[in-house]
């Protein structure tokens, strides 16, 4: 499994709108992709205008070639892309295997 986050940072005053509209996003577009497997979305405490999206996916492929290079990927930015004030900074991560203590 491949951990997908996105660190996004919307335009101040907008949160109610975003939060709604990346619900919705996640639920009508994105949990319809091969490979979704889940999500999670934190809000910031100290800057409210920054949130962390969590987005499972099966494999790396099933993010960077099965869903960003579809139509989804359009559907899905045209829903929460307004509320940007920048680029999100979006890396993938791996989980590392149980350390055993001793």
């Amino acid at each position: 499994m491949i951990h997908e986050l996105a660190d996004i940072q919307i335009r101040p005053g907008s949160q109610a709108e975003f939060e709604a509209a990346i619900v919705h996003g996640m639920n009508t577009v994105i949990a319809h992709a091969k490979g979704f497997e889940g999500y999670e979305i934190r809000k910031g405490i100290e800057t409210p205008e920054r949130y962390l999206l969590m987005i499972r996916w099966a494999t790396l492929e099933d993010h960077t070639v099965g869903f960003r290079q579809s139509e989804a990927f359009s559907q899905w930015r045209a829903i929460v892309g307004p509320y940007f004030a920048q680029p999100p900074v979006v890396e993938h991560f791996t989980t590392l295997p149980e350390v055993q203590k001793h």
